[in-house]
């Protein structure tokens, strides 16, 4: 299996609210509205997508792990965006771990320190 792209999916019930919200986290529009009212995808890394689809059955139960250099600032950045991000959680190895909820409780958790390996 020779796997080219990585498409995270994030199940969400207001198709705009979610946009303007996935607008505002990222900082910029979506890359691709494929379906538009249904289906936004952001270009997060060179190989790395978040889809962001309407799916009310599914929407809340999202985990979606970003891992970013220099987490303080990235935080810090959210904040003037006016979200407010949990607290540093430290994980083994002082992985750090931030998390905030979209407006339908799916989750998605900031990553300080991440390494391949452990």
């Amino acid at each position: 299996m020779s796997v080219t792209h990585v498409l995270a999916v994030v199940p969400v019930r207001d198709f705009a609210a979610s946009l303007s919200w996935y607008e505002t986290l990222f900082g910029f529009p979506p890359t691709n509205i494929p379906m538009p009212g249904i289906l936004a995808e952001w270009r997060v890394t060179h190989n790395g997508w978040i889809q962001m689809t309407v799916a009310a059955e599914h929407a809340g139960r999202t985990l979606v792990n970003l891992a970013v250099d220099e987490l303080e600032w990235h935080l810090a950045e959210l904040e003037n965006r006016g979200f407010s991000v949990g607290e540093v959680q430290i994980a083994s190895k002082n992985v750090q771990l931030a998390s905030l909820r979209d407006p339908d409780g799916n989750t998605v958790t900031f990553i300080g320190n991440f390494r391949e390996e452990y």
